[in-house]
């Protein structure tokens, strides 16, 4: 990476540092000057599963280099960098402690793979340490989680891309293309659905011993002190409000966010209805809903949103998908095909637009990745920055909100960061922070 580039980039940082985790990371730090080079040093916080899978695409483009990983687990740490040295012949240093990950001068971004209860803090500090930030989805893990995001990346200027990939994608891309010049007439309705079997959550299992190796108090972090119980732990944490939002901010936060991508809609829903149940027969480790039906009514068009976990099938034959509805013809997606299913007009005999089908789509986390380490080089702003991350993932938690406190209408007022028909659901907007972890202040 060019010295200069990385000089001006660095000093853009601070200017605007001083606020939220100085407390967390040691004020002075950040004075040094990078070693220039060719490639972008990255460092990647939770490594198990999607972070990891982030690194590798950007690894894949032959511009970055590893600079260092952090995991609370040391299995897991140990893997990770084994397979970075036998894959792409680097040596990244090794970190339980994402704090001392920041602390290092070298590193130009941050991948965030962690669990959602974590994105906040993590993103904060990088913001604050001058780093540049890829962050999983849903961008916050609670309302006001997401609201600190999106100030700190307008106070701190680094590149913030939030990992909602379908916005790379060509069949989303195409699929808005022929929405927005009026190919389908005016969109009215958009039906998101999404069935997938671990949505029911794991079979119980009693609370058990920490793993050998794991920093079991960090993984928690800000979350309430609970005991080990594996079903919390890796891969399967989404399913408890501590960490996270279950299938409707797992998946629906991808595919609501294709919903509001179709009339550009960058704001929280002004008003959610919700009915969320745990209707699967059997019982399972979960605190989330199996079964969810949620509509955000808009101002033209109204956005429906069903998932019923424990199926793989759904409408169109299809376990997941979206189908964008029309005056002329209703678009069917996911993220491997579209087909474009024309109206047909008995006044004039014909089809009221053309057929399309294209079936070669693939996943597009390359290709998001991409973006962001172009991004990362232009200052250019990416396809996914943190006011699109928190749309998306204020709609799914507003609706998961509505079902835990069953309240089946919530209204909301986005001045005023409030619900103005639940007390019980403005309780939930701001998380209580486990000390001596602190909410950060923007």
């Amino acid at each position: 990476m060019d010295s200069n580039r990385r000089t001006f980039i660095r000093q853009s940082a601070y200017t605007t540092t001083g606020i939220g985790l100085t407390s967390i990371i040691p004020s002075g730090v950040w004075g040094a000057k990078t070693a220039p080079g060719d490639k972008i040093n990255v460092g990647l916080i939770g490594c198990h599963n999607m972070g990891f899978g982030d690194l590798q695409q950007q690894l894949k483009t032959g511009e970055v280099n590893c600079a260092a990983l952090c995991d609370i687990d040391n299995n897991v740490l140990n893997n990770k960098a084994k397979e970075i040295k036998d894959k792409y012949n680097q040596t990244p240093k090794l970190f339980k402690d994402f704090r001392k990950l920041l602390e290092q001068k070298d590193i130009d971004a941050v991948i965030i793979g962690t669990p959602d209860h974590w994105h906040c803090l993590i993103m904060v500090g990088a913001l604050e340490a001058g780093k540049d930030v890829y962050v999983e989805k849903p961008m916050g893990n609670s309302i006001e989680e997401c609201n600190i995001m999106v100030r700190a990346a307008k106070k701190h200027l680094q590149i913030v891309q939030v990992g909602q990939q379908q916005r790379s994608g060509f069949i989303f891309q195409r699929a808005m293309e022929l929405i927005k010049t009026g190919k389908i007439g005016t969109l009215r309705k958009v039906n998101i659905w999404a069935n997938f079997e671990y949505g029911v959550g794991s079979l119980i299992v009693p609370d058990g011993p920490v793993p050998q190796g794991v920093d079991y108090d960090m993984w928690l972090g800000p979350a309430p002190k609970r005991p080990f119980n594996a079903n919390r732990f890796h891969g399967t944490w989404r399913h408890f409000w501590d960490y996270g939002g279950g299938l409707a901010s797992d998946w629906g936060v991808h595919l609501v966010d294709m919903g509001l991508w179709a009339k550009d809609i960058t704001t929280a829903p002004g008003s959610v209805l919700t009915y969320g149940a745990n209707t699967f027969p059997e019982k399972r480790a979960r605190e989330t809903f199996d079964t969810m039906t949620i509509c955000y009514p808009k101002s033209d068009f109204v956005i429906n949103y069903d998932l019923t976990a424990g199926l793989q099938h759904g409408p169109w034959d299809m376990p997941y998908g979206i189908a964008f509805i029309g005056d002329y013809a209703t678009i069917v997606t996911d993220r491997n095909k579209m087909t474009v299913y024309p109206e047909y007009d008995n006044q004039s005999k014909k089809f009221k637009t053309e057929e399309y089908k294209f079936t070669e789509g693939k996943e597009s986390h390359d290709l998001h990745a991409r973006n962001f380490l172009d991004c990362i080089k232009s200052r250019q702003a990416p396809v996914c920055p943190p006011e699109l991350g928190r749309a998306a993932a204020l709609h799914v938690h507003m609706a998961n909100i509505a079902a835990r406190v069953g309240e089946p209408v919530l209204l909301w007022d986005d001045a005023k960061n409030r619900f103005t028909n639940s007390e019980a659901a403005n309780r939930l907007i701001v998380p209580e922070y486990r000390k001596p972890w602190v909410l950060p202040k923007y």
